[in-house]
């Protein structure tokens, strides 16, 4: 799979559908656009009370932007829409400078939009989009099996029916575990039976739209049965109408006050959209092209901000209903923005009676399939360490948040990374008494390759953390060894980088070792290796004459300095290791 973000390789428009379609695959996509609209429409508008903005800028966040993604971004995936991290991001920040709901507040919230836009542009001038390959597949298994939880956690107060006030996953559980006596039977009921019908018919009938049959038919049903009537919730009233472009008009002050603002939605921007598209490249093995996704997001966010609504991301969630439902394109999406444009102008009358609760049980199911156990069971099967790994990321996004669990994540995966290169491999390289040949062996003391000769491999490059490592291991095996040691070769067949703390511990090290009677000789040095060598005067101190690009001149060079001093039988045939 290709997953790197150089610019050169090939760009297919992400509307376009997948290579071996046909009228089939459009179909399919337009299908899944439906089917997508019915689910998020409803969903959208939810974000815009954490947002503190008018119900209909949810409306907006699936129109304009998405087209603008489809155009320039690479994802075939990826849906940028509302999403409820960025939206906490900014109203707890803008609601101190205006009035939640304001007419000021709003062009507060879209200049954010526009500056995100602007932060985007330049970190796609910077071909930042390389950040996204810190997050390995284990983080991302681990990401989306947090955000379903979270989800799936999220929704139950709707399809219980009662108000939970709390942000955080863990409080807004146990808020609900308290109200629970307080759930509405009528809701838990149809909540019961969508969710249930949703799960069966999938199995069923994998490609029917069963999503949108049920928000079509809850609509019809609770405008003719008058559902609220028996305490079922509803969307509610919506406006109509599409939104006009203009230029939001910020005093200077807060715009600067606003850069911090916009920073941080970049960052959870880019972190949580290229979690999300990578997430299902891998799914279907599609290649992964960054830094032209970052240029989506800021054209989107662009958009968003023109046409008067707030900032946009690459929703998981969303993403995942339009997998679920059948998309393989961004003609999926461009889909939803046109089913949007048709609610705007003529139905949002129809729309205000969904019922929450049906909208809540299909995202339930959404978030249930999120949850990859069989991905999780295979990395607990393959490595325990990086299973932990994903159980933790999805803790965090569970108990801390989704940028935060990114985070976390990201910065856990290169901790590992680095422990591994503070703690690598080390070895002595022994004759095998059946081969005749060199083969690795665990360093102990007493170990040696031959009398007088110790043939050492250290793994990993060297730097100021792992120094001391090589350090320890060679007065290890040159102390205790059963014979004098005259000659040392070093494998440095895994060491192609040495920074200057490193460079200054070796030279101190070989200083003593030749005051002490060892020859140090270096084998399987590489280009690099050897420019480090001589940038970090290594070369002078175990002079050039002993550092070869083989390792058997190594030990042939050995064996001449051990005959000069005294003569002794070496084996000199093939070596490998």
């Amino acid at each position: 799979m290709q997953t790197g973000t150089n610019d050169t390789q090939p760009h297919t428009c992400a509307g376009a559908p997948p290579p071996g379609g046909g009228m089939r695959a459009r179909m399919r996509d337009v299908v899944a656009g439906l089917s997508l609209a019915s689910m998020n429409i409803p969903q959208v508008l939810g974000y815009t009370r954490i947002a503190a903005m008018p119900t209909v800028t949810g409306l907006y966040t699936v129109l304009l932007p998405l087209v603008a993604f489809a155009g320039f971004g690479a994802s075939r995936h990826l849906v940028v829409a509302a999403d409820s991290a960025t939206a906490a991001i900014f109203s707890s920040a803008l609601e101190k400078m205006a009035t939640p709901g304001s007419a000021y507040y709003m062009a507060l919230v879209s200049m954010v939009a526009l500056l995100s836009a602007a932060f985007l542009l330049v970190a796609r001038l910077f071909r930042l989009g390389f950040l996204a390959d810190f997050l390995s597949r284990t983080v991302l298994v681990g990401f989306l099996a947090g955000v379903g939880v979270q989800v799936a956690l999220a929704m139950l107060r709707d399809m219980l029916g009662i108000t939970v006030t709390a942000h955080n996953t863990v409080v807004q559980l146990a808020q609900i575990l308290v109200h629970l006596p307080q759930a509405s039977l009528p809701t838990v009921l149809l909540s019961t039976a969508v969710a249930s019908a949703i799960i069966v018919g999938e199995r069923l009938a994998p490609r029917a739209p069963l999503p949108l049959a049920m928000v079509v038919g809850a609509i019809v049903a609770s405008a003719t049965l008058g559902l609220s009537h028996y305490g079922i919730a509803t969307i509610g009233p919506i406006e109509s109408g599409l939104p006009r472009l203009h230029l939001p008009r910020v005093a200077w002050n807060d715009m600067l006050a606003l850069l911090p603002v916009a920073t941080s939605c970049v960052f959870v921007i880019i972190a949580q959209s290229a979690a999300t598209s990578r997430a299902f490249a891998l799914r279907f093995h599609d290649p992964v092209n960054d830094n032209a996704d970052i240029l989506g997001l800021c054209a989107a966010n662009a958009v968003a901000g023109l046409s008067g609504t707030f900032t946009v991301n690459g929703s998981p969630t969303q993403t995942a209903m339009a997998v679920r439902a059948g998309a393989r394109s961004q003609l999926a999406q461009v889909t939803f923005a046109g089913v949007t444009m048709l609610v705007l102008l003529f139905l949002t009358g129809p729309l205000q009676y969904l019922p929450r609760c049906v909208l809540a049980a299909i995202v339930f199911t959404v978030a249930l399939g999120m949850i990859d156990l069989r991905a999780l069971r295979a990395i607990w099967r393959e490595s325990p360490g990086e299973y932990g790994l994903a159980l933790v990321t999805a803790a965090a996004v569970v108990g801390i948040g989704v940028e935060q669990g990114i985070f976390l994540a990201i910065a856990l995966s290169l901790f590992r990374h680095v422990r591994h290169s503070y703690e690598p491999h080390t070895m002595i390289l022994r004759h095998d008494p059946h081969s005749g040949l060199l083969e690795p062996f665990d360093v102990a003391a007493g170990q040696e390759t031959a009398p007088g000769l110790v043939v050492y491999r250290f793994c990993a490059d060297l730097f100021y953390a792992n120094s001391a490592r090589f350090g320890r291991d060679v007065r290890l095996l040159v102390d205790h060894a059963p014979t004098p040691v005259s000659c040392l070769v070093i494998d440095a067949s895994a060491i192609t980088d040495i920074d200057f703390s490193a460079a200054s511990d070796l030279r101190d090290l070989f200083t003593m070792l030749r005051q002490g009677g060892t020859h140090v000789i270096f084998g399987r040095v590489s280009p690099y290796l050897r420019a480090d060598m001589d940038r970090h005067r290594i070369t002078p101190v175990v002079e050039a004459c002993n550092i070869h690009v083989q390792l058997h001149t190594a030990i042939a060079a050995a064996r001449t300095a051990m005959d000069e001093q005294a003569p002794m039988p070496l084996a000199t045939g093939p070596h490998t290791a």
